[in-house]
């Protein structure tokens, strides 16, 4: 009698052994998520410096904070552009590690963000039109890649 349970695996022999220990191997793509990840921490520092203007310097903006979306006075605005930076800030950081929180945060913060500065656009349009272009494309790059980032790192 000969032993044909070798033949009856739907596996061939070659296929049988997964370096990668049955993740996924890592594709090109990963890049996008190091991008989202070095782009949410500069979005931090971003807000952080929209922070501080908002918080010291007022009359630098283009209208009064009468004229924005939602009418309350620059300090505010200031707080709640200092927190998403720092928000942002970690959240980017968490990317880079392959962190699932971190994936969650991310996009989140990078919607509160394009809202905030669709709501801030008035007071300073050029800068605020580019971070919510970045915005939706850390958005993009996380939801579409970031599993890859976790297969990666596992």
């Amino acid at each position: 009698m000969t032993d044909t349970s070798h033949r009856a695996s739907s596996t061939p022999p070659a296929a049988a052994y997964e370096p990668t220990g049955g993740a996924r191997a890592a594709t090109g793509w990963t890049g996008w998520i190091v991008f989202a990840g070095v782009m949410l921490i500069m979005l931090g520092v971003f807000h952080v410096i929209e922070a501080v203007v908002a918080l010291f310097r007022e009359d630098f903006y283009l209208v009064g904070s009468s004229g924005l979306a939602v009418h309350v006075d620059y300090a505010a605005w200031g707080w709640a552009h200092l927190i998403l930076g720092v928000l942002a800030g970690l959240a980017g950081v968490g990317l880079l590690a392959g962190n699932m929180v971190a994936r969650v945060v991310g996009v989140g913060v990078a919607m509160l963000s394009a809202l905030a500065n669709m709501a801030f656009v008035p007071a300073y349009p050029v800068w605020s039109l580019i971070i919510i272009t970045f915005d939706v494309l850390v958005i993009w790059a996380i939801i579409v890649h970031g599993r890859e980032m976790k297969s990666v790192n596992d």
